[in-house]
Parts: C-alpha cells; structure tokens; sequence
C-alpha cells in the first residue's frame, strides 16, 4: 500500500527508504572520527549515492557534532536527503536537535529511549509510565519544529511486547511518522524480528500511516539478516551504514542491503534509490577518512569480493562469469582494468582517471595530486587504480589537517643506531624534531614526538603493500590509545617508512578530533 509522508509525499509499495547513520552511529565506533570537512565530504557522496535520509550526528553530544549537523543542513536542497538529527527525550535534547536542523529544506528530529524491562530499571531507573509520557512528551515537543519525526524505542527486540505496542500506539498517536524498533545490542534473530514487526503492525491501531524502521547492530553476525527479515515483515525503511561501521561490532552494512534487494529482487520485492556503481568509492572514501580500512573478504567492497583463485572457479568464471559471481564487479564500482598511467602520462589523463575513478577535485588539489602523482610514477614502473586512489585520498582528506608532515629524514642501517628527523607544521608553524629509535619506523614515531611533544600507547602497527611488486606502496595503519579513546591512521608511500609517518600524523589528527569532542551521560542510541 502506498504511503503519504511529510519528507517523501506519496511512496510506492515496494521503495524501501534508506536511511544512512555512519556519520553518527557510525561515528561512534572506537577509534573512528572525523573533524567538520571531512564529515561534509561523506555527506556529499552518501547524497551522491542516494541516500534517502542522512543521520547527520548527535547534535548535544559536543559543539563539534552540532556544527556538523548544522552545515551538513545547511548543504542540500529539496532534491537531497533528509537531514537528520538524534535526539535523547530530554527537552534539551530536543531543542538543540531543532536548532542544528533548521537551515535544512527536508528536516528530521529523531528522538528515542529505552523501553526494554532492563534498560528501564538499571539506565533509566525509570518505570514504564514514566517512559510512556517520555515518549508522548518527546514526540510532541519535536512535531513542534519539523513533521517529519522518528521515534524509536532503544532495546526495542528485548522489550516486553505489550509494552512495545502501548509505547508505539502513544508515539503515533503524538505525531511520530516514522516508527524504528532496533536490535540495539544485536541479540535478536531473523524470526524475532520477522515476529516483532509483524505483531506491532497488526496491533497497533494507526500503524498503516506510519513509515516502521529496523536498526540491527551486527553483534552475532546478523545485521543485515535482521534487517531484511524486518523488511519481508513490512518495514519500509532500513538503517544502516557504509561497510558497517558502527559500535561495538558495528551496523547492518549499507552496500549487502543494497546489493540484495537488488540481486534477490524477486524474493525481497523492494527496491532502493541507491546508486550502486557509487558503492565502493563510497567505501574507500569513509576507509580513508577515517584510517581503517575493511577486510579482504568483506561482501561488495573487500579486495577478494571478486577474486577467484580456485581453478575450478576460475575455469567457471572464464565461461561464464555468472558460473560463480551473482552480481557483476561494475554494478557496485569495481572497474576490470585497473593498469592505467605512466610517467609520461599528462594532467589531462590523470584528471579523466581521476572522474572515472569517481574523485571531483578542484584545481589546487588536482595540483597536489598530479604532483604526487608524478614523483610517484618516477619510482613505480606501473601505477595502477589502487595506487591513485591512495595517493589522492592521502592528498585530498589530509589537506584541512592541523598538523601536516612537511620533511623527514631517516639513517638506519646495519650496526648503525636509526636516526630520524622531521619537520611538521601545526596550525601553521613550522616545528622540528629529532630522535633515535630501535628501528627506522621507531626512530621516526620519536621524532614526531620530539616536534610535537605528546603522550598515546600505539596498540597497532600494521604494514599491507596496495599492489604487488617490490616497488608497491606501502599502505599503514596506527592505532593509538590516550585516556581510553582510541583513533586509526593511515598513510601510503612507496617508502614505508614515510608511509608510517603520514599514518602516525594522521592518527594524531584524529586524536585532537576526539580531544575537542565531549559526550553527554547515557549517549547510547539505538
């Protein structure tokens, strides 16, 4: 049956709203942030990709993550997503939810709270009447500054099913349009969430004018089965996040719901407005920005998603590639020929590489790039897809960095102590520093120190090369710990020891991130 809705006016049947939270939900994974610009940027190629309602942030939780809400609203027109805002059911909450939507042609406020017995009596130590009014409480005051508002009800899979239904009846019943039930600490199974919906939507009186929305967290591996299970069951819309990410073990993943409406077609009967060829820059961009990157065998977007070693498969798939790939790599961006530039090759070509490969860049970064680029192809005998994409994300996502590594110079050799020293700019002045180490890589951290005194624990030193060869860049990975934050780097260069370098500034970079950002008690969120 079709739908009216406030932000989407009339929608058929079988479209399922999307509903993209990485930059909140998503946000809120250990050792994953983004400062403002780099939040602006993933908004724009999640709108890009067709997301249908963009959960910008937490806009209470910091100054930082209200501005982020604030711009990002202040981006799209009526043709972009829906803005979102999260939202506690405190009125404060509320108010400041309102405050950082507002320049936003298409607004939300979503606003939550637990309804589960547990949550209840050991968060909130509330009873469920006093929740009840929370709810019609919250709903009412948000309908007061958009019409559209979700509300949801946080450990909603572990709640008591009549008062699920009574909370939902008085969430409908005060304005809400958009009703979410989330597996908030992923404990539920397929045919939970199957029974949950379809329960609810038979119960609840109003239920069939409102929009039901499922958010599963992936903590038994089942965020997406839940959420399609909860799609079959009647909620049209699905929350979820680029290569799912997200707390704990992180979110239903955007691109495997998008991927399976579209191959399963016939069995889900539901479609989205995702682009899927945008799929996996999408992916690498948000790897970039927030320095972790997915795992080989991740679905759609990990490396081997399309790569057949077996010779059984690699006959079948030399046949017929259908044989053993039930989608095909372009649907979601992968291209087949990745061997593309040379040292001779000009700025016009690195520009059209860089379109095809999905990057829109203005002219003083395309400068930059095509610089690296160059002294790049100088050292590399063949620079592939994989190669530009490291050098210019390592280009574009650091250039609003407070500290930049401007010089490094490293001895080390056999019966010889390593010796390292760097120049870094932060905010703008030129710092130096020097120091030795128990290795080249050692050397250089200490260095960095030396320049910019500071104290973190490294937890995670990992080196992969981007392609094959001797003279492939080497992609690094940090992970520091300071006061029980953690944040990733990354850095690529043909030399890995700058390569650890860049990696080791841009973990410092996500740190003074976490440093300016200071979240409220019991931020938890569905």
């Amino acid at each position: 049956m079709a739908l009216n809705h406030p932000s989407f006016g009339s929608i058929a049947p079988d479209r399922v709203i999307v509903f993209d939270t990485t930059l909140r939900d998503g946000e809120q994974s250990p050792g994953f942030s983004m400062n403002l610009e780099e939040k602006i940027r993933m908004a724009e190629a999640l709108a890009d990709l067709g997301v249908d309602v963009m959960e910008a942030g937490f806009p209470i939780a910091s100054t930082g993550d209200f501005d982020s809400v604030h711009s990002i609203a202040e981006k799209f027109g009526k043709d972009g997503p829906v803005v979102c805002g999260l939202a506690r059911s405190a009125d404060g909450d509320i108010l400041r939810a309102a405050e950082a939507i507002r320049p936003a042609a298409r607004k939300r406020i979503h606003t939550f709270i637990s309804t589960s017995d547990l949550h209840m009596r050991v968060k909130l130590r509330m009873s469920p009447e006093e929740v009840l009014a929370a709810v019609v409480r919250s709903v009412s005051l948000a309908r007061q500054y958009t019409d559209d508002v979700e509300w949801s009800a946080e450990d909603g899979s572990r709640t008591d099913m009549d008062f699920l239904c009574r909370c939902v009846e008085a969430a409908i019943k005060a304005g809400a349009t958009t009703i979410n039930i989330p597996d908030t600490v992923g404990y539920a199974l397929p045919e939970d969430m199957h029974r949950i919906f379809r329960t609810v939507r038979e119960r609840v009186p109003g239920s069939d004018t409102v929009i039901f929305s499922t958010h599963n967290h992936d903590d038994l591996g089942l965020a997406v089965a839940n959420t399609l299970a909860a799609v079959q069951a009647g909620a049209r819309q699905v929350e979820c996040t680029i290569n799912g990410i997200g707390e704990r073990a992180g979110n239903a993943s955007l691109e495997e719901i998008a991927m399976a409406v579209r191959t399963r077609g016939p069995a889900i009967a539901r479609t989205t407005g995702i682009q899927t060829p945008n799929i996996l820059r999408t992916s690498r961009l948000l790897a970039t920005i927030t320095g972790f990157d997915v795992q080989p065998n991740k679905a759609i977007v990990g490396r081997n998603a399309f790569a057949h070693e077996s010779g059984i498969h690699q006959d079948g798939v030399l046949k017929d590639a259908s044989t053993y790939e039930i989608m095909t790599p372009e649907s979601v961006g992968w291209t087949t020929n990745s061997l593309v530039l040379g040292k001779h090759s000009g700025r016009a070509a690195f520009r059209d590489k860089l379109k095809a490969l999905g990057y829109e860049i203005g002219d003083n970064a395309l400068n930059d790039a095509f610089r690296r680029f160059k002294d790049l192809a100088d050292r590399k005998k063949v620079v592939y897809d994989e190669d530009v994409v490291a050098l210019v994300d390592d280009e574009v996502v650091r250039q609003n960095d407070r500290i930049k590594l401007v010089a490094l110079t490293v001895t080390s050799g056999l019966h010889t102590r390593p010796m390292a020293t760097c120049t870094l700019e932060v905010d703008g002045e030129a710092r130096e520093g020097m120091a030795v180490g128990d290795g080249a890589v050692d050397a250089c951290f200490n260095a960095i120190r030396s320049a910019w005194p500071h104290e973190v624990a490294l937890k995670l030193y990992a080196v992969q090369s981007v392609t094959g060869g001797t003279d492939a860049q080497a992609r690094v990975t940090v992970r520091f710990e300071e006061g029980g934050k953690l944040v990733d780097g990354q850095g690529a260069d043909t030399d890995t020891v700058v390569a650890s370098a860049r990696a080791y500034v841009h973990a410092l970079n996500k740190l003074l991130v976490k440093r300016e950002r200071t979240a409220p008690a019991a931020m938890t969120a569905a």
